[in-house]
């Protein structure tokens, strides 16, 4: 007869620590993926913004508001799958500390979520609409002022 030998799961366990270090990293790429959004959104709404003021075409002003909606919806798209990883990490460690957790959920990295949802709790945040309604009436100033 052949015994099954069965190692009991722990915190230190290197596959527990390394599956934690992955579901950190895609968190960590997730913010700065949303950090980009708005240095990227920044930067081209700038360009748009310089290009109008040269050509002297300032009702053209209004197409530098269309990388500002992109960007609006990317970043909440990257602040939803940040939060839903978080809601993974999290959920694995309840198991974890409940002593429930599965080979399932050891080698499986998934978002936990609603990402539609989500997303539209991202909207409402004041790091997405704080900073891109910011851009857009910096861009409504500008058009008004500097190029009108």
């Amino acid at each position: 007869m052949v015994e099954e030998q069965r190692t009991a799961i722990d915190g230190e366990s290197a596959s527990i620590q390394t599956h934690l270090s992955i579901i950190q990293n895609i968190i960590q790429r997730m913010a700065d993926n949303s950090s980009a959004s708005k240095t990227w959104c920044v930067t081209l709404v700038s360009a748009v913004l310089v290009i109008v003021a040269d050509k002297g075409k300032p009702e053209y002003a209004w197409i530098a508001m269309l990388p500002t909606i992109v960007f609006a919806a990317l970043d909440a798209y990257y602040l939803a799958l940040e939060k839903s990883f978080r809601n993974s990490y999290n959920d694995f460690i309840a198991k974890l500390h409940n002593k429930t957790l599965t080979a399932e959920d050891l080698y499986s990295v998934a978002p936990k979520g609603n990402i539609s949802q989500l997303q539209f709790q991202a909207m409402k945040s004041f790091s997405v609409w704080g900073f891109y309604i910011s851009i857009a009436v910096l861009i409504a100033i500008t058009k008004a002022t500097a190029i009108g």
